[in-house]
């Protein structure tokens, strides 16, 4: 009965993802422009989402109870696929903690980088950090813990910086939405409702040619560049790493998320504690501090997952759905409309996964409509939030790797070498094409 008598308010029910938008990204423009030290503070994500939600809760259907619109909201920010997000993504964060506490993550970049020959520094820095981004699952890891390295390499190799700063970028990208233990992945699996093995094994057949073809491509710009003979990389142990290949292993095996990421953390706190590296506390310590962190994404999950409803309930999403149809002539179509909406979200909010938050409900009315399979739904969110993140000037590892490089590069030189992510979205269209013609033949 509520479905026939409510208010469909068309277009005026995505309201408040509008108003979201602007707060969050024009005061970003705003303080960017004015070169603020950390324009992202200003207004903060969390209360550009509650002013938003404040609005769809107060100001559609005034005659309707206030309690009604919180039902909708609660009912939807507290279900379950949000709640088993938000367990992942924190256990996520204390996995990553420990693995670091434990050295895992310093082993991991120093053995990538003594297995690097010198005078193909450039494609392997994009091979290892998208080996560390792959096992750690998150972009800013890996860029906190690459950058640095690279940017000594460049000065002690006289590398080109802006192809080196381009490499780390994108390496450190190529986990970010592919690794079961990242947040772009676990958002857009449990967005779309796909299984996150499924997802990740649709596309890694697109990321992995398109990392070969990268590689290749820096090869042939690296070669007449003179490598320097004396650089050393630092020490590492074996024993740290191992948490990250069994997490890997286990979750393409089929293992549920949660157990994975239960046994890696135990695993790296206890090899952690064997090596003397850290005490129990010290661990749980870390792990708590590592949860913490991704306390922001499982509270906004929710928040987003609750306003989406409400603006679906007022016709806002129909509304949405309904004008990228009409521009849908095919499931091939439909999946590159899906990818480019990705694309121009993430773009807009400087944050992929918010991005995937936002994007994931269409693209899942979309697919159901023109049965496009839910991993490749997942695959294609993901593909392209991860690729709009490569190259907007505001994200924050492209703002890292420039404030790190000093005046070595900027940020038109980096996305001269941008290689990745135009091969990536290349050979995502490419697939999806033919995969739509084979299966309407």
């Amino acid at each position: 009965m509520e479905k026939k008598t409510r208010k469909d308010y068309g277009a005026a029910g995505l309201l408040p993802l509008l108003i979201f938008l602007v707060l969050y990204v024009g005061c970003l423009a705003v303080f960017t422009i004015k070169g603020a030290k950390d324009p992202s503070s200003y207004m903060p994500r969390q209360v550009a989402i509650l002013v938003a939600l404040l609005f769809a809760l107060i100001f559609f259907e005034p005659r309707a109870k206030f309690a009604k619109k919180m039902n909708i909201y609660l009912n939807n920010a507290g279900n379950a696929g949000v709640m088993n997000l938000s367990l992942i993504v924190m256990m996520a964060g204390g996995f990553s903690s420990a693995v670091t506490i434990s050295g895992g993550q310093s082993s991991i970049v120093n053995l990538g980088t003594s297995l690097i020959p010198s005078q193909f520094l450039v494609p392997g820095i994009f091979l290892i950090a998208a080996i560390i981004s792959l096992c750690i699952g998150t972009s800013t890891g890996t860029i906190v813990t690459m950058a640095p390295v690279t940017f000594s390499l460049v000065a002690a190799a006289h590398l080109n910086a802006g192809m080196a700063g381009a490499a780390v970028i994108t390496g450190s990208y190529f986990g970010d939405g592919l690794s079961m233990i990242g947040g772009t992945t676990i958002s857009a699996a449990a967005g779309v409702g796909a299984r996150m093995r499924d997802k990740f094994l649709w596309q890694i057949k697109i990321a992995v040619p398109a990392a070969v073809i990268t590689i290749f491509i820096y090869t042939l710009m690296s070669l007449n560049n003179s490598s320097a003979s004396n650089i050393h990389a630092g020490s590492y142990n074996i024993i740290t790493i191992l948490p990250y290949l069994v997490v890997l292993i286990l979750a393409v095996m089929g293992m549920d998320v949660v157990l994975v990421l239960a046994l890696g953390t135990v695993m790296a706190s206890a090899i952690g504690m064997a090596l003397g590296k850290a005490s129990l506390f010290a661990c749980a310590k870390a792990i708590g501090n590592g949860m913490e962190s991704m306390f922001w994404l499982a509270i906004f999950a929710m928040m987003v997952n609750g306003m989406v409803a409400l603006m679906r309930h007022y016709g806002g999403i129909d509304w949405m759905v309904h004008v990228f149809t009409r521009h849908i002539k095919s499931k091939a179509s439909c999946e590159a409309l899906i990818g480019i909406l990705s694309f121009c979200v993430t773009g807009a909010i400087v944050n992929n996964n918010i991005s995937v938050l936002i994007t994931s409900p269409i693209a899942k009315e979309l697919g159901d409509q023109y049965q496009v399979d839910k991993k490749v739904l997942a695959g294609v969110i993901s593909i392209f939030a991860v690729t709009a993140s490569m190259v907007i000037p505001q994200d924050s590892a492209m703002m890292m790797t420039l404030q790190l490089a000093g005046k070595s590069t900027n940020y038109l030189d980096l996305i001269r070498y941008m290689v990745y992510p135009v091969v990536l979205m290349g050979l995502t269209f490419i697939v999806n094409y033919i995969n739509a013609k084979r299966s309407a033949a």
